[in-house]
């Protein structure tokens, strides 16, 4: 069975360390709730305490979006 792009980036994501000193936590989710989701996000781990971003994000074929929030591991 061949693994799908999608597949493979999300096990090399998982690999990645922290050594930069951000927790990222990554989501697909259709266009709405990835709205709601990045918004709940900022809210709960603001960017003046937090460093917080939209590192990445990217529309999938079937419409959902992916993307990559990070945050300052040293602010919890």
């Amino acid at each position: 069975m061949r693994e799908r792009p999608r597949d493979l980036a999300s096990r090399m994501a998982a690999r990645r360390k922290g050594a930069d000193g951000y927790v990222r936590d990554t989501f697909t989710l259709p266009r709405d709730e990835a709205r709601a989701k990045a918004r709940e996000y900022l809210t709960r781990y603001p960017k003046a305490g937090y460093m917080s971003a939209v590192e990445s994000w990217r529309e999938l074929p079937d419409g959902a979006i992916e993307f990559t929030m990070r945050r300052l591991r040293s602010a919890d």
